[in-house]
């Protein structure tokens, strides 16, 4: 029988056929995608014309498009649907891919065609100028003028890099996946009815008797928000940051030890003091001392916040008959206490307001009143029951495929994020992109709506930016489409949506309640929104600590315990007693599950900067629905892809890049 993973997708819209798709299909789909990739890459080696843009550039960009096919299907399926044959062919494929990408990258030929076509670049348009630098700079940044010993243990690094990183992901989900903790109806006692709700739908998820929490954060944050039991908050706390540090096989401490030694060693055969200044000098932040400077600027008043916060915290702590200091997993109790003090302001009150399917329509319509997108959910099979579809089309032509899948299960990694099945590209044919959007909200209990906190909100927004960047994107070249920017500027898509989530207008519209329909009302509405600041000492002091412990560790020598140097770096910046990392070491996904944020997970506030400041472009035009604004914030940023230099693509839509005061004004720290 035909392999449905090679087979023509006749499905609408080029669907890849997922009724159709078994676990074992996919190793004998990739292995057909190496040998095609490596025969299209020896035709171009053999090639006896002169080297070309088209006949060396071109030719490399579609060399793998069966592989890439293939792979954009089984890697979004390994992350939101695991199973235990997916996670091992992850851990088969992780070598194999690392293997591939050394052939590739250590090819002399190819190597010196790519290099003669670099030599002799007039004539080239400026995208092509653009993928013919990145491509050059690709293969010397791996290792390509590398010989003899060095190439070959290079080689060596990279795919054991694979495989720890593929290894640290299946322990975390390991640990997220087997631990639980069963509740007694007394135990429910002082929980919202949602919390409530959701604790049973968790403890039925696992076939349980009764209710019970996770640690999926959309079923451990509200408990740890609203339980008055301390002794269950500490338990739930205490497992939820002993993830990948729980000894045995799934423990990631030495895995992370490894990874930073590896890593450091990679930078040095390519000519680099350490792993920061290699990863950096692609990104716009360039070199480490300006990321540091950038986190220490905002480290003191948010440290100073959180601080101030803290006393009143303990405060309390204390007036509720509790001794001793302020605990970490006190911090979100109290927190919801004050903002319900302050403010008036609680989740219970809130949620009912916050229904997804509102929140999805109101991601959608700020999209089309902004960029002119319609969207109609479609029929038919996807990988999971959860995930939806939709076709989004402007003007009546077809843009793009997006798939959200919304709720936690026990096979999906924790975290939210957007990937691409297909990306946009012309080359060869005009490819239009499926985008996908992860999250990992409560799913209620059948029949019921279900309901997100503003966060969960937020992070939708958040996710459906980064999808905008792709579906939008209109790039002849698949290696800069969409989301193909650094890592420092690929955030601010996404970060700048969330703005259009505080819209007034928007909330009246969309935040109607589950039970009543009726809209949010006006008070509530003001309270939510002068609240959106409350508390972000704590998320600031969390996120920039986790930043600088990140770049702490790929700057200098790799250190030998990776858990005693996040120590030293903590007491260095004199982290509050009573907070943690958001990441602590073991469960730092985006540093050690591969090199996409090693040594930029600063790159979140980096971003920051630049939405803080993007958003405002829009309050001083004509308001958060400006036209003008909108086309600039496509035509240089959405659509552009990585086509050029993003301080080039910033500063076009803007004029001027910002400065960190915009930040510290959005955060309140100002």
């Amino acid at each position: 029988m035909t392999n449905p993973l090679l087979s023509d997708w006749t499905s609408p819209f080029q669907m890849p056929p997922f009724a159709d798709i078994s676990d074992d299909d996919f190793m004998p789909a990739v292995e057909v995608g190496f040998t095609e990739a490596r025969a299209a890459i020896a035709s171009i080696c053999d090639n006896s014309d002169a080297p070309t843009f088209e006949n060396t550039i071109e030719a490399l960009e579609q060399a793998d498009e069966t592989l890439n096919r293939v792979l954009g299907v089984f890697y979004n399926l390994a992350g939101a649907d695991s199973t235990p044959a997916r996670e091992a062919l992850q851990t088969e494929l992780a070598p194999k891919l690392s293997a591939y990408s050394s052939e590739i990258s250590m090819n002399e030929t190819l190597f010196e065609r790519v290099d003669a076509v670099w030599n002799d670049r007039d004539g080239l348009n400026p995208e092509q100028q653009r993928v013919l630098e990145l491509t050059r700079r690709g293969f010397v940044r791996a290792g390509a003028a590398l010989q003899g010993d060095a190439r070959d243990r290079l080689t060596d690094v990279k795919s054991r890099l694979a495989v720890l990183g593929t290894k640290f992901t299946q322990n975390l989900l390991a640990d997220e996946r087997s631990w639980f903790m069963e509740l007694s109806e007394a135990d429910l006692e002082g929980l919202p009815d949602f919390v409530i709700a959701d604790a049973r739908a968790a403890g039925e998820a696992r076939e349980l008797d009764g209710p019970a929490i996770t640690l999926a954060r959309a079923s451990i944050t509200p408990f740890l928000q609203f339980s008055p039991r301390r002794d269950l908050r500490q338990k739930a706390y205490e497992a939820y940051v002993a993830r990948g540090a729980n000894g045995g096989d799934t423990d990631n401490r030495v895995i992370a030890a490894e990874t930073l030694a590896l890593r450091e060693e990679r930078a040095k055969l390519l000519g680099y003091d350490c792993f920061a200044d290699y990863k950096l000098e692609t990104e716009m932040a360039k070199t480490p001392d300006a990321v540091r400077d950038l986190l220490m600027a905002v480290w003191e008043p948010a440290k100073a916040q959180a601080d101030a916060d803290a006393t009143v915290l303990t405060e309390m702590l204390h007036a509720d008959g509790h001794n001793g200091d302020l605990a970490a997993w006190d911090w979100n109790y109290y927190a919801a206490k004050r903002r319900k003090a302050e403010h008036d302001l609680d989740e219970a009150e809130l949620k009912p307001y916050l229904q997804l399917d509102k929140m999805i329509d109101a991601a959608f319509d700020c999209s089309s009143r902004l960029f002119g997108l319609s969207y109609r959910e479609l029929d038919g099979p996807l990988y999971h029951p959860d995930a939806r579809a939709w076709e989004v089309t402007r003007g009546g032509k077809h843009v793009a495929v997006f798939i959200g899948d919304y709720f936690a299960r026990g096979s999906k990694r924790s975290g939210a994020w957007c990937s691409a099945m297909r990306s946009q590209k012309k080359l060869g044919g005009d490819v239009q992109p499926i985008v996908v959007n992860v999250c990992n909200f409560a799913k209620p209990a059948e029949g019921a709506a279900a309901l997100l906190s503003f966060d969960d909100a937020r992070t939708l927004f958040h996710e459906f930016g980064h999808a905008l960047h792709q579906m939008l994107s209109n790039v002849t070249y698949e290696s800069i489409s969409g989301t193909s920017v650094a890592r420092d500027f690929v955030e601010l898509p996404s970060q700048l949506y969330e703005h259009w989530l505080s819209v007034p207008a928007v909330l009246e519209t969309y935040a109607l309640h589950a039970d009543t329909d009726e809209p949010m009302p006006e008070e509530l509405l003001q309270r939510l929104l002068a609240a959106q600041n409350f508390d972000m000492g704590f998320a600031t002091v969390e996120y920039v600590s986790s930043a600088l412990v990140d770049l702490a560790f790929h700057t200098g020598a790799a250190p030998a315990d990776p858990m005693a140097k996040q120590a030293e770096v903590l007491a260095e910046i004199g982290m509050p007693a009573a907070i943690n990392m958001r990441h602590a070491t073991p469960q730092f996904a985006h540093v050690f599950a591969g090199d996409g944020y090693s040594s930029g997970y600063y790159s979140y506030m980096w971003s920051e900067v630049m939405d803080a400041d993007a958003f405002a472009a829009f309050e001083e035009a004509g308001g958060a629905f400006d036209g003008d604004m909108a086309k600039r914030l496509e035509k240089h940023i959405l659509s552009a892809g990585g086509s050029q230099d993003p301080v080039e693509l910033y500063t076009a839509f803007r004029g001027s890049m910002p400065k960190v005061d915009a930040l510290l004004r959005g955060r309140g720290l100002a």
